[in-house]
């Protein structure tokens, strides 16, 4: 175990100290740009939302709108990965009447998935059986942007957030919610169970709020924090640190927070010209993480050592809205955006 200090880059005058544990750096294990860029068209189809299966390696899902969004209808691609070949391959798609704009897998059975659409829906789709969806919720009055699902040996959950200002907490058996969380004044933008507690989600949303939720307890926060003065449009758990959440603004702005000490952020990432759509941390190191932006960029970043991003990438000719960082192997990471293509690319 090593000691290390995180300090603010706002003023300089909070300083938090965290043990973590010895391991490799990211960076001297990753051996970069060994692999060339693969890319998978979506046929006319804007992508949104891209993730590699927790159970196969070499499969991806990808949640895709027709017009941006804006109307026509969605497909989930699934496509299959080949490193060696250097080839991304269409194993399956399914079809929905409105746009597609966020998936999940589930950890627990290989072949499911989840969506959140458009038109206020959430389908479960078996891709064995890709006509049609296995099952659809019906409850929010507006777009769903943002799915998660929780799945350990005890809980069986997902988290649906919505531009109707809600978050909505269903046990995927039943039809009905359980519980709606209502705590933000304008749109939730995304919602993320925590890695350590089953019980616990973080949301973000267009009012600037950044909002820590006990599940037992739906009419507020337990933590609530005007975390940006601008929309907070994604958020990540450090994979490491139960403490540690990141956010993203529609300022260009990405945030470390540790919920501890919430006065002012342990640190602040500058380099984004454009609205941050989506953050990840690093499954494989503490400190690691990555952003896609509006300003057509997927850029790497380790707040451990710099407030500026460690890479950036221009893999594409428009909006970035999806990212994926691949569980299983170190450095492979996945984006898409609405340019109708989707990346897969080693760093």
């Amino acid at each position: 175990m090593k000691l290390i200090i995180f300090r603010t880059s706002v003023d300089g005058c909070c300083t938090t100290a965290a043990y973590v544990p010895e391991r490799v750096s990211f960076w001297s294990s990753v051996k970069r740009f060994k692999f060339p860029m693969t890319t998978f068209k979506t046929q006319n189809r804007h992508g949104y939302s891209i993730k590699f299966s927790p159970n196969r390696s070499n499969l991806l899902a990808i949640a895709t709108a027709q017009y941006y969004g804006f109307k026509g209808g969605g497909t989930l691609f699934l496509v299959s990965y080949n490193k060696k070949k250097s080839s991304i391959t269409k194993k399956y798609d399914m079809f929905w009447e409105d746009g597609l704009f966020d998936v999940v897998w589930s950890r627990t059975v290989k072949s499911l998935l989840v969506t959140g659409s458009g038109d206020g829906t959430i389908q479960m789709w078996n891709y064995k059986h890709p006509q049609e969806p296995v099952r659809i919720f019906r409850e929010h009055k507006k777009e769903v942007c943002s799915i998660d699902w929780c799945q350990n040996s005890i809980d069986d959950f997902i988290l649906s957030a919505s531009w109707d200002c809600s978050v909505k907490l269903w046990d995927p058996n039943k039809y009905c919610s359980l519980t709606t969380y209502k705590g933000h004044d304008r749109l939730v933008y995304e919602a993320k169970w925590s890695p350590f507690l089953s019980s616990c989600f973080a949301s973000v949303s267009g009012d600037g709020i950044l909002g820590i939720w006990d599940c037992s307890s739906p009419l507020r926060p337990s933590v609530k924090i005007n975390a940006h003065q601008a929309e907070i449009l994604c958020c990540s758990w450090n994979q490491f640190h139960p403490f540690i959440l990141v956010t993203g603004g529609s300022e260009g702005l990405i945030r470390v927070w540790d919920m501890r000490k919430l006065i002012t952020p342990i640190f602040q990432l500058e380099g984004c010209q454009d609205a941050v759509k989506r953050v990840q941390c690093s499954p494989h190191h503490w400190s690691t993480l990555a952003s896609v932006s509006y300003d057509f960029t997927t850029k790497i970043w380790d707040y451990s050592t710099s407030s500026e991003p460690r890479q950036s990438h221009q893999n594409h000719s428009d909006f970035v809205y999806g990212l994926d960082i691949s569980p299983s192997e170190n450095g492979l990471m996945a984006d898409c955006g609405w340019d109708a293509e989707a990346r897969v690319f080693q760093i």
